[in-house]
């Protein structure tokens, strides 16, 4: 599945084994947030996932099968890889707990149906660091994690606290795992109102 989509372009050339590794990486660091909450609050962690600029499917269903419990909607504006996406989840079987919006996530940040409804948001190569924040933040719970790929010796400083804290995010730890780098971020309070602005403003005028 993932060579068809390295050869209609969703993914960059090369051994598609790379791009299923940097997924597990996603799957490392979600497990160690699991076993770091607290005792009893999340009973089944996480219960519902989104994948911002899913593309490929990654990390989106690499996730999802590894986490069978949880229910994942895959975000991906583009109409081929959004159909891509559709047919994938068809012939993984996991079309009862995974859906696909074909829209910006700027749109899908202000549906009724999504805002706030996630314990965790899952990103990569979306976009610069005020981006994803800014698009992932009206999606999340109060306690709900994002975690995002980095550039290899990704900076703390790409996540500034005080920028994180207009959408009421806070940056948690950068962690290392399978060869990867990623952030993790926690939502503290709901995302203002305001957020996301407009679909294209977030990368034209970004918060930080």
């Amino acid at each position: 599945m993932l060579a068809e989509a390295r050869d209609l372009g969703f993914l960059g050339p090369g051994p598609v084994e790379a791009h299923f590794d940097h997924a597990t990486g996603f799957v490392e660091v979600l497990r160690g947030l699991a076993s770091d909450d607290e005792a009893g609050a999340r009973p089944s962690w996480p219960e519902r996932a989104a994948d911002l600029g899913s593309g490929a499917g990654l990390p989106g269903l690499p996730l999802a099968l590894c986490f069978p419990e949880c229910a994942w909607l895959l975000v991906e504006s583009s109409v081929r890889r959004a159909a891509f996406l559709r047919q994938a989840v068809h012939q993984l079987a996991i079309a009862d707990r995974v859906a696909v919006a074909e829209e910006r996530a700027e749109v899908v940040g202000r549906s009724p149906g999504w805002r706030g409804r996630f314990d965790l948001v899952v990103a990569r190569s979306f976009g610069p660091p005020a981006v994803v924040a800014e698009c992932g933040a009206p999606l999340l719970a109060v306690g709900g994690y994002a975690v995002v790929s980095e550039p290899p010796g990704g900076r703390p400083s790409r996540w500034p606290v005080a920028g994180l804290g207009v959408l009421e995010m806070a940056p948690v730890a950068a962690v290392a795992a399978a060869g990867g780098a990623y952030q993790v971020l926690r939502q503290q309070d709901r995302c203002p109102d305001r957020y996301p602005r407009r679909v294209g403003v977030p990368a034209k005028r970004p918060l930080f």
